[in-house]
């Protein structure tokens, strides 16, 4: 878990995974909307690689990368509980700005 959140505290890595929930993706379709080389893309997808939340398959010259669901499963269960705990809190802390002077 610790993995996950310290991979995705990246906003380069975020974007990926964002693109990638829409399907596969080839480097090249994933590397246009940035502004950085296509080796610098395969330094990110490595990294997503490595912690488990993408997978890729190689056709011809072409990598074509896709999400790994269950690689969150760790992370979402463990925010849900943090959620809850913190739902706990709604409504015991007022705010100064709501309050009239």
């Amino acid at each position: 878990m610790n993995d996950v959140f310290s991979v995705l505290s990246d906003p380069t890595r975020r974007s990926i995974i964002e693109q990638l929930s829409n399907g596969e993706r080839s480097v090249q379709e994933l590397a246009e909307p940035f502004d950085m080389s296509l080796p610098a893309i395969s330094k990110h997808l490595k990294v997503l690689e490595n912690a488990g939340l993408v997978t890729h398959r190689k056709e011809g010259r072409y990598r074509y990368y896709s999400i790994q669901p269950d690689a969150m499963d760790g992370a979402c269960e463990w925010m849900e509980t943090l959620k809850q705990v913190w739902a706990k809190f709604e409504g015991m802390f007022c705010c100064s700005k709501n309050k009239k002077q």
